[in-house]
């Protein structure tokens, strides 16, 4: 990732291409976890010397946080894409499911899984406040998801009795379950097959009231 930009005989560091090591530190975070990607793993895969990485990212931890933000700007923007563009709260959690299939499915640039859904789940203490960063990156969505299904019950899409909260936990649930899935070798077809069965689950709409006979 270093590039030799200078004239023969000239001593000045090599340029450092910050967004492509980028790219190649969140593959290999992706793949590996962030507790078994070490220093040494993260300079070799970029082709820097240490000193170039901590100049340019601070720390192991600051470039996890990097690569996090880069994953939720591309691959990880299923979830406020569909809560943006979707009119109703079905065919939004509909839509987050059928895309976290095609998301967490291997892919050229990435291996399979999601740098969020199962992310840290139970770390060394050493690590504890980036485990509670990616934690809050999973209850950012969680609490829009909730939001946007109280909104769709207060317009009559949801039943009196559905309980938004239990059923924005249960989609999350279903997409942190599919990201294992997919680093355990599920395919996108498999992976959604789930997703339609999660849909199955959806309560049924709001019985219209009757106007009594005259």
């Amino acid at each position: 990732m270093e590039k030799d930009t200078n004239k023969p005989g000239r001593g000045r560091p090599r340029a450092f291409d910050r967004d492509a090591a980028l790219r190649v530190a969140l593959r290999l975070f992706l793949e590996r976890g962030y507790e078994s990607t070490s220093v040494a793993d993260l300079v070799a895969a970029m082709g820097i010397a240490p000193p170039s990485l901590y100049s340019a990212f601070g720390s192991k931890e600051q470039l996890y946080r990097a690569a996090l933000q880069l994953y939720l700007e591309g691959r990880g923007r299923f979830v406020t894409r569909a809560l943006a563009e979707e009119s109703t709260a079905r065919a939004t959690v509909e839509r987050i499911l059928r895309d976290a299939a095609r998301s967490f499915g291997p892919s050229g640039e990435h291996p399979p899984g999601c740098m969020i859904s199962a992310s840290l789940l139970a770390c060394s203490p050493d690590n504890e406040a980036i485990a509670a960063h990616v934690a809050g990156l999973r209850a950012t969505p969680l609490a829009a998801m909730v939001q946007r299904l109280k909104r769709a019950q207060t317009e009559g899409e949801l039943p009196p009795d559905a309980d938004p909260r239990a059923l924005a936990r249960f989609y999350a649930a279903v997409i942190s379950g599919m990201a294992v899935q997919a680093r355990d070798g599920a395919s996108p077809k498999e992976l959604e097959a789930i997703a339609a069965t999660a849909m199955r689950a959806w309560p049924a709409p709001p019985t219209p009231k009757r106007r009594p006979a005259r």
